[in-house]
């Protein structure tokens, strides 16, 4: 079966829908009903899922691919967007949280408000919330972010000068780790220049990441004694993206050569 994948907010995560028989592709906008009430998301992409995979969760049908109308009625939610969230500001004030919030999100049938916060602690927000319901009169609903999905949000620019990968393209933040920094033979570099904006190790650290293991597998690993057309030699060091290797001489320990492989 193939479904789309549609997400609401920047921050949140894609949900499966069946496009049924409409006239659809990747960067439009459709409304959708889900548990919590009708939506507008936009299409991130298209997938084939398999029957197992179906049983496990309810595939809504798509209601309608957005019109005019739907796309004013939600873009008129938004020009409230800065003054509701300094309101959220200010209560939070009020009662001394330590909490930041970072956006907000309409639920396009009007009757919820999504507002997203990052947080170093566990907060209670239950006075905030309900204040919230009373000023608002609608459902109010508070949800934690990570300082990744913060930056994302904002839509900074990163250290290369252009949008940052996860608001320009990346729809899914992927777990990093630092080994990736030592297959790409960049852990020299430092923690401040591998990390990004928002403080944690660059996204483009994983999709990178299936290159370099692929090039690598080209090269002979370290320690391998190789030919070369100066002698054997063993291999101290690897290029990567070169697809080279630094040879030292077997029979002048001195020597280091560089092989193109």
């Amino acid at each position: 079966m193939k479904v789309i994948e549609v997400q609401f907010t920047p921050l949140s995560k894609p949900y499966w829908f069946d496009p049924e028989n409409h006239d659809l592709k990747a960067g439009d906008m459709v409304i959708v009903k889900t548990d919590l009430g009708i939506e507008i998301g936009k299409i991130i992409a298209f997938k084939d899922v398999s029957q197992n995979e179906i049983n496990c969760r309810e595939i809504k049908p798509v209601i309608r691919k957005a019109n005019l109308s739907d796309l004013e009625k939600a873009e008129e939610k938004n020009k409230h967007k800065e003054n509701d969230l300094n309101i959220c500001r200010t209560l939070i004030e009020k009662y001394g949280l330590d909490m930041k919030i970072t956006n907000i999100h309409y639920s396009f049938d009007g009757g919820r408000i999504t507002f997203y916060f990052t947080a170093a602690n566990r907060i209670d927000f239950r006075e905030l919330v309900k204040e919230l319901t009373h000023y608002f009169q609608k459902s109010i609903r508070l949800y934690q972010i990570g300082v990744r999905d913060e930056a994302r949000s904002l839509g900074e620019i990163g250290p290369c000068g252009k949008t940052l990968c996860c608001k320009s393209f990346l729809n899914k933040l992927n777990q990093i780790n630092a080994g990736y920094s030592h297959v790409q033979q960049i852990a020299h570099c430092g923690s401040e220049r591998l990390a990004g904006v928002c403080g944690r190790l660059k996204c483009c650290l994983k999709y990178e990441q299936e290159t370099y293991e692929i090039l690598a597998k080209n090269l002979p690993v370290l320690g391998a004694t190789i030919n070369t057309p100066q002698g054997k030699g063993k291999v101290i060091k690897q290029h990567i993206l070169k697809q080279a290797v630094e040879v030292q001489l077997a029979n002048d320990p001195e020597t280091k050569i560089e092989i193109k492989i």
